[in-house]
């Protein structure tokens, strides 16, 4: 059986790190951080968002959907989609074919529900389309089937992310065909359009009778874009070149093209590498300075398989990987010590006024059977512990609630 590296290893950059394993102690909190309390606002004067990595409704999770389209795939090691399926099912049991539009979200619903989010905003990995014209010489080819775009519809979704890697996997025609079957379900796009300003522009999100939510969204070569994917006529994904000086002040004029008083600014970013919990300083300095030149109030970065550190910079929160949220690598081997079948919903409050953060928190989630399920009481644990010995270089803590909910706070 191929691993898990060498089924993803031609599609996306990957470069592992050398994580340091254990299991947390107890750790229970039920109230805010002091610095939260000092100026905690009420709930009519906050927004919640909720924010996830990467959501890949093709390929095997296609094949369960009502509507599967062509399973024909052009990879090394698998030419149909119902192979991942299968792969699945071998590791945790039979799949009932075709599930409701709403299977895959499981449990992670009812979290929504409860949390009740102003905003949800994903970056969607796949195209949505029927076209057979396959991007050359790309590994690995993710699509879903237009008709199943109803799976997102069920979770209520806003907003999605297209400046990845794979939102061109089937081309312009179904890049086209993506943007148009999101619209049509009223679910807002940004990084990727049918043009150059149509893949600059945010997203625009109600978040109040008097604020918006802006979302601007950038994929990079770091993570597997292809330079080819920049927007042009054609169309394309709004690629940075680096993370220079030159890329902030690029973002910046766009924040400020669009900004309004109240309005809440998030940049959602396609960067780093798959595996691994580093994070190189570049990233570092460059999050930063979105947020101290160009206005930004949340940092909301993917591309990494599995929740990886977070930084709480001048009160606003900077998520640079959040991991996998729904995907078809079940029954897939090869990188078991980082848990990759473990994700959170990220749920980020802010000050509707100031976009200050007001609070942080993750609900666990598992994936079993292309189904979110609730983590248990242990692996919330381990999720917390590997989350607070990696935020802790950017002076973070992660601690948990006597519901499994994670809270992120200040050292």
């Amino acid at each position: 059986m191929p691993s898990r590296r060498e089924f993803l290893l031609a599609a996306c950059s990957t470069a592992l790190g050398q994580p340091a394993y254990g299991f947390p102690t107890a750790s229970v909190t039920t109230t805010a951080c002091d610095s939260c309390n000092a100026d905690s606002p009420t709930q009519s004067q906050t927004v919640k968002l909720f924010v996830c990595g990467d959501v890949m409704t093709g390929r095997g999770i296609d094949q369960i959907l009502p509507h599967p389209g062509d399973p024909t795939l052009h990879e090394p090691y698998v030419r149909s989609a119902v192979r991942y399926v299968e792969l699945a099912e071998a590791a945790s049991g039979a799949i009932a074919r075709p599930v409701d539009f709403a299977y895959i979200w499981g449990d992670a619903l009812a979290v929504l529900d409860d949390e009740r989010p102003r905003a949800r905003i994903v970056n969607l990995e796949t195209a949505i389309t029927t076209a057979n014209d396959a991007w050359p010489r790309k590994g690995i080819h993710y699509r879903m089937h237009p008709r199943n775009v109803a799976c997102l519809a069920a979770a209520r979704i806003d907003c999605c992310v297209l400046g990845n890697n794979h939102v061109l996997d089937w081309g312009y025609a179904g890049l086209r065909e993506t943007i148009e079957a999101l619209h049509a379900a009223s679910i807002a796009t940004a990084g990727a359009g049918r043009d150059e300003p149509e893949a600059a522009h945010p997203a625009v999100l109600p978040s109040g009778p008097e604020g918006r939510v802006l979302v601007f969204a950038f994929g990079t070569a770091s993570a597997g874009v292809p330079h080819a994917w920049q927007a042009g006529p054609r169309g394309g994904v709004d690629l940075l070149d680096d993370f220079s000086t030159r890329s902030v002040e690029r973002i910046a004029q766009q924040v400020a093209a669009h900004k309004r008083q109240r309005d809440i600014v998030i940049v959602s970013l396609h960067w780093g590498s798959n595996w691994g919990y580093e994070v190189d300083p570049a990233r570092r300095e460059f999050a930063r300075r979105l947020i101290d030149v160009a206005g930004v109030d949340v940092i909301h970065g993917h591309s990494s398989h599995h929740p990886v550190g977070i930084e709480i910079y001048r009160d606003r929160p900077i998520l640079y990987g959040c991991g996998d949220f729904v995907n078809d690598y079940e029954g897939i081997g090869g990188e078991e010590a980082f848990r990759p079948e473990l994700t959170a919903a990220y749920f980020v409050t802010l000050d509707a006024a100031s976009g200050r953060l007001a609070e942080l928190a993750l609900v666990p989630l598992r994936m079993r059977r292309f189904r979110l399920g609730r983590a248990s009481a242990d692996e919330a644990r381990w999720l917390a512990h590997a989350l607070d010995r990696e935020s802790r270089a950017f002076d973070t803590r992660i601690v948990v609630e006597t519901t499994n909910r994670l809270v992120v706070r200040p050292k």
